[in-house]
């Protein structure tokens, strides 16, 4: 974690704090389980910490950060990615619109389906 990521997490209330940490770890080890989409990189966009494939063109970039009292994972709000999602594994979860999924404490992560949901956005103009 840069000391610029790091500067941001420490702006975060605790609880939300603890939720993104288990996003990022999420995000991270999903990352690694997909060879072909590279070495995905952690940079700030929008004050946020995004992840990012070494392609464009191969995935949707995550961002994880504050969407009001709630603690979320962002996604490009122009794909399908959360319509799919909330259709399927993600089905009882919250939503913001198109773009996101929203938490209020850790205990709301629920990992398999978020990994489905973090395995397609990194692939998915690989899917296209």
């Amino acid at each position: 974690m840069t000391p610029a990521i790091h500067a941001v997490f420490a702006t975060w209330p605790n609880p939300q704090r603890n939720g993104l940490e288990h996003l990022r770890r999420l995000i991270l080890t999903q990352a690694a389980l997909l060879p072909e989409i590279g070495r995905v990189t952690e940079e700030l966009r929008w004050g946020q910490p995004a992840y990012l494939t070494p392609d464009a063109h191969t995935a949707c970039s995550l961002r994880i950060g504050m969407a009001k009292q709630d603690f979320a994972l962002f996604v490009h709000c122009r794909t399908n990615l959360i319509e799919t999602f909330a259709a399927g594994p993600g089905a009882g979860m919250r939503f913001q619109g198109t773009r996101a999924v929203l938490f209020r404490s850790e205990t709301e992560i629920k990992d398999d389906p978020l990994s489905f949901l973090i395995r397609a956005a990194l692939t998915y103009h690989l899917a296209v």
